[in-house]
Formats: structure tokens, C-alpha cells, sequence
């Protein structure tokens, strides 16, 4: 496909190899301008922000997926297919399911179970474990550590339902050692795999589903500095 895309308006040279993707596009739009120099908006297609400029020198973007798997999954697609983007690192809010992680904590997944068919569509003849690449999980797990951040490595949950209508719909994927859950992952890993690129999930828990502790709209949106901070180094 031809650039722009139906979703995408940027041209060729737009966008750097390596794009922080956060759900919400307003929390790209706060990254671009507290974060880059010289920011650059290279779309506004359906409210979807995205930006490029520089963070201590090396060319980055940053860029809404909007919310759930199929949104991440056109968004990430078009990047690495067609705008030759080599990394997207996903910087969102998650729930909790473990007793081992907080309010605030940053967890980095290492694999993403899911309940999304969104793996039926490359026709594998078993199942397919969708995992972040290493390099970018390494080097993000040292970026934590010299910043003084206490950051979870494990297995998270990429659902397909916020509202689900099973009550105890969580509690076999906490008894797994499941560390959180969220909407987006397994889609933007299962899309690196595809496309022989790299991804990395970067996470912080905004509410935890057992103890009830949950941060503001407002605070999801702007206060979430150690998880971009630890992203914005990958570049």
C-alpha cells in the first residue's frame, strides 16, 4: 500500500525507526511536547496524534494505538510494513493481578497471554506464543534500574473485553503468575513476529483488580514519566 494511508497521514521520512506507541493519543501528544525537541505532528487522522523529533539527540516518534488489539494491530501493522519502522515499544496503563505488583509499579512484558483470535488470521498450525524482543526488554530493564525504578519482568494478559462477564474471569490467570492485564500487546507482538521487526511492551499499573487502589484519568495521562522515560532511552 501507498503512504498516506486511510489511517495514517504521513509521508515517506515521516517517522523514525523507532516509535513509543501509548494507547492514548493525548498521552503522545504530552510526550512530543515535554519530551522532544523539535517536535513535528505528522498525523491527526481520526484524532490518532503522532509526532517525530529528537530525544537527546537520536530521532524518535511517538504515536496513539488507540485502545484493543484490532486498533493496535492497523496501526503497528502500517508502521512496520510500510513506513519501515524497525521498533515500536507500547508505553500503556495496565491493571493489576499479582500480588507482586503495586500502584505505579513498571512492568515490562516478557510475554503476552491472550483470549483475542487475533492470531487466527496467520493460520499456524498450533500456538503461538507472542514474547517481546530481548534486546529491547535488556536494555529497558537496565534503564530502570540506573533511574531508581522498581520494575516487574513477567508474563501479561492482552484481553479482548474490558467489561468481561465472567466474575472470576481473572483469577486463573493470577493463579498462572500472570502479572497484569491490559488490551493491546499480544496484537503489536504477534505484528513484530510477522513482520520480522521488534517490540516491547512497557507498563504501569494504574489500578490493581483485587486490592480496588486506582489512579485518575487525569494522572494516567500525564504522570506516567518513569515508564516514557525508560522508552524515550530505547531510541
Amino acid at each position: 500500500m501507498a503512504v498516506p494511508t486511510p489511517h495514517n497521514a504521513a509521508v515517506a521520512g515521516n517517522i523514525a525507526q523507532t516509535v513509543l506507541m501509548p494507547g492514548d493519543p493525548l498521552r503522545a501528544q504530552f510526550i512530543a511536547e515535554n519530551y522532544l525537541e523539535n517536535p513535528r505532528c505528522f498525523n491527526t487522522v481520526r484524532n490518532m496524534f503522532g509526532y517525530t523529533g529528537t530525544y537527546q539527540g537520536r530521532p524518535v516518534s511517538v504515536m496513539g494505538s488507540g485502545m484493543g488489539m484490532p486498533s493496535i494491530g492497523i496501526y503497528s501493522y502500517e508502521l512496520y510494513h510500510f513506513y519501515g519502522v524497525e521498533n515500536i515499544i507500547r508505553i500503556g496503563s495496565a491493571g493489576g493481578l499479582s500480588d507482586q505488583v503495586h500502584l505505579r509499579d513498571v512492568v515490562i512484558g516478557m510475554g503476552a497471554c491472550t483470549d483475542s483470535n487475533y492470531a487466527s488470521q496467520f493460520k499456524m498450525p498450533g500456538t503461538f506464543a507472542p514474547i517481546a524482543d530481548y534486546g529491547l526488554l535488556r536494555r529497558a530493564v537496565e534503564a530502570a534500574e540506573a533511574q531508581g525504578t522498581r520494575v516487574v519482568v513477567g508474563n501479561i494478559l492482552s484481553t479482548d473485553a474490558f467489561y468481561n462477564a465472567d466474575p472470576h474471569y481473572n483469577d486463573i490467570w493470577k493463579k498462572m503468575g500472570v502479572t497484569c492485564v491490559e488490551m493491546e500487546a499480544a496484537a503489536l507482538y504477534l505484528n513484530a513476529a510477522y513482520a520480522g521487526k521488534k517490540a516491547l511492551c512497557i507498563l504501569t499499573i494504574s489500578d490493581h483488580l483485587y486490592t480496588g487502589e486506582a489512579l485518575s484519568a487525569q494522572e494516567r495521562q500525564t504522570t506516567f514519566r518513569e515508564m516514557m522515560e525508560i522508552a524515550l532511552s530505547l531510541a
